[in-house]
């Protein structure tokens, strides 16, 4: 049996809502070549994870339109405790599919920076756009869903740093779901120009119990010449969506791009996180936690590609399952013909909490060149019980030093997120999700 992919639009359905969102006239024929293609394109075939009878193209409704907030404090309770609503000067919100808030400091505003809903991007900044979106990142072609996102894309966000400019605080965009038939088509498209340099951090937050809708999201990061581009993130995306998202980062010569994100979903799962380090002597840093629990069915690849001379990698996965829960981790550290004189490191382990939870931690490394530095190392098992007996000697109960075990377990990624509210929450669902 293979899942059905017929696409209940139409060409018509995708250039209407093209025009209902005001979008540039190419965005709508990028829409509807895509949808052309979605029929011919093969899925996906993530490494150890049937997908054939996963759906990813029924969903209730291609958007729900919400309200819209005045200020801040008008969000709701959980996601008023991700953002400092009173110091937070830097922020986008996006409420199911409705743009609803936003505020850009008239500083950033002067020097050049842009931070707008993707619908506004491609109408007011449309060459920049046109010039970066899915074609040195994601490309339309690559499957089936890559294909369905670029005919559908109904959300996201447009982040630009000019050239010389850097961002001192972070910017923080919060994808707020509230309503079970919305689905998530978003993009988001962050570039750094030479020598420039940003913190961006996005929350995915979930309320409703059981989503009917699917996610298909997808990121983009081109940093440019001697660009950094920290990108911290925090999906909790309910049960009952089909999750699919690829984040995929591009660097220029001495630039850098680092990672760090937490994967708290607890719907299945398909996840790519792709660096292609073109320029030479660039670097990427990418670090993942992440908690599986119920039945989830999860898998998590993450590849750093080296092209450019002297380029540095490391690869960071930590991942704790409970329950029925299973996740498969690939690392790939593929070093180019002609990559002279790269790094690949990577490290990729797995917790295990109950009999039927299961975890697999796949290290690759393909290397066509001989002058390279290149290591992995992965492990799949239960809590250390040395670690526990060490914390129970010193009177803490079994199940809080199991609790204080996993929290340090997940640290490394946990302690990178550069802003307190999404460190906090982070650090909530990981404990919501082992207690």
């Amino acid at each position: 049996m293979t899942v059905e992919t017929k696409v209940a639009l139409t060409e018509q359905d995708v250039r209407s809502y093209s025009a209902k969102m005001n979008e540039a006239d190419w965005m709508a024929d990028f829409r509807a070549d895509a949808l052309a293609r979605v029929e011919q394109l093969p899925m996906p075939t993530p490494d150890k994870t049937k997908i054939d009878k996963w759906n990813f193209t029924e969903f209730p409704s291609h958007t729900v339109e919400t309200a819209v907030f005045a200020s801040l404090e008008e969000l709701p309770e959980e996601a008023r405790e991700l953002v400092d609503v009173t110091q937070q000067k830097n922020i986008y919100v996006q409420h199911n599919n409705t743009p609803a808030f936003l505020s850009l400091s008239e500083e950033l505003k002067a020097q050049g920076v842009i931070m707008t809903d993707i619908f506004t991007a491609s109408r007011e900044h449309g060459d920049l756009v046109k010039k970066y979106y899915m074609t040195d990142g994601v490309k339309v072609n690559e499957h089936k869903l890559t294909a369905l996102h670029a005919a559908l894309m109904n959300g996201g966000v447009f982040v630009y740093v000019p050239k010389n400019v850097v961002v001192e605080e972070p910017l923080q965009v919060l994808f707020l779901h509230d309503d079970a038939q919305a689905s998530l088509f978003n993009h988001v498209l962050v570039v750094a120009e030479t020598s420039s340099s940003v913190t961006y951090v996005e929350n995915y937050l979930s309320t409703v119990e059981e989503s009917k809708g699917l996610a298909n999201i997808v990121t983009e990061v081109i940093a440019g010449d001697n660009a950094k581009v920290v990108y911290g993130a925090v999906d909790v995306l309910a049960d009952g969506f089909t999750t699919y998202v690829n984040r995929r980062g591009v660097t220029g010569r001495d630039s850098r791009i680092e990672w760090a994100l937490g994967l708290m979903n607890d719907c299945d799962t398909i996840s790519e996180n792709i660096t292609h380090l073109v320029g030479d002597n660039s670097s990427c840093d990418l670090k993942t936690v992440v908690v599986g629990r119920g039945k989830q069915r999860q898998n998590f690849t993450s590849e750093i590609v080296h092209w450019g001379l002297d380029t540095d990698a490391f690869i960071l996965k930590h991942g704790v399952m409970k329950d029925e829960s299973s996740a498969i981790f690939n690392g790939i550290g593929k070093i180019e013909k002609g990559a002279t004189r790269s790094n690949a490191v990577q490290e990729s382990r797995i917790l295990m909490l109950s009999e039927k939870a299961r975890g697999d931690a796949n290290p690759i490394l393909l290397i066509d060149e001989d002058d390279v530095t290149a290591g992995h190392a992965a492990s799949v098992g239960n809590v250390d019980p040395l670690q526990l007996f060490y914390l129970m000697s010193r009177g803490i109960s079994e199940k809080e030093a199991q609790r204080l075990v996993i929290h340090g377990f997940l640290a490394p990624v946990v302690s990178k997120l550069p802003i307190e509210g999404v460190k906090k929450q982070l650090t909530e669902v990981i404990e919501r999700k082992v207690r």
